[in-house]
């Protein structure tokens, strides 16, 4: 098992790719953290995981929140007395276009897409640096890339995102903590449930590989850059979007 005995934080694992890459985590051996505001659908993975023979431990967390980011750690360092792995996978949308876009959308997707990122990882990275070793992926997006009309604050929160990697990455590389960014395509999911089906299917149109993009395919992309098999990459990122942006 390429993940035995590693203890995973994963922040909005309750649906979507969140709760893919935390069972295929947990199939791999981790003990998984499902850090997720959604009770309900975060308590439904954490025993789906247990379902699997597997330790999970289910927090309820607003990212965007300091102090119960602190509460988190807190308690997943007093139940497993580690973190190794980090997956800041929260996110939500709030689209419109630049003449429309509200001061609240904007804030509101910064704080826990860009701030919750930091929120977390600064939270979490003095664990990582008392072990000497971890690896932290956040989640960016081929929107972040490459930008998307409507999306004014989401592209600019997941380009954000990127600048964090690679500025970590080149701070606490010596530390021995890796980091790494995916950057997802078009992916069936919840968050892609709201676009119209038109933009879908033109979506799908320009694809190289034909399809969506399905949550296992960002779960294993996930799960090769927290193994050993990725001991050498740092600061990457990761696109997993079927050749879209080619």
């Amino acid at each position: 098992m390429r993940l035995l005995e590693k203890v995973a934080v994963i922040t909005g694992a309750g649906r979507g790719i969140g709760r893919e890459t935390a069972l295929t985590f947990a199939r791999e051996g981790a003990k998984v953290v499902v850090a997720e505001y959604d009770e309900t659908t975060g308590r439904q993975t954490a025993r789906d995981i247990e379902g699997l023979g597997r330790e999970s431990l289910f927090i309820k967390v607003d990212v965007a929140d300091r102090e119960q980011v602190k509460v988190m750690v807190d308690t997943t360092v007093e139940r497993f007395g580690r973190i190794d792995i980090l997956v800041n996978n929260a996110g939500i949308t709030a689209d419109g276009f630049l003449t429309r876009l509200t001061e609240e959308q904007w804030d509101r997707v910064m704080d826990v897409n860009l701030k919750g990122v930091f929120n977390v990882t600064q939270a979490i990275v003095p664990v990582m640096l008392q072990q000497a070793k971890g690896v932290v992926l956040n989640a960016s997006s081929v929107v972040g890339l490459y930008g998307n009309i409507g999306q004014t604050n989401y592209a600019a929160s997941k380009w954000g995102v990127i600048g964090l990697t690679k500025s970590w990455a080149k701070e606490l590389g010596r530390k021995g903590i890796r980091f790494a960014a995916v950057a997802p395509g078009f992916i069936e999911s919840d968050m892609t449930a709201k676009v119209p089906e038109k933009v879908i299917d033109l979506m799908q149109e320009k694809t190289p590989l034909g399809r969506l993009g399905q949550t296992r395919d960002v779960a294993n992309a996930y799960l090769f850059l927290a193994s050993d098999e990725a001991d050498f990459i740092t600061g990457a990122v990761l696109s997993v979007d079927g050749g879209l942006v080619i």
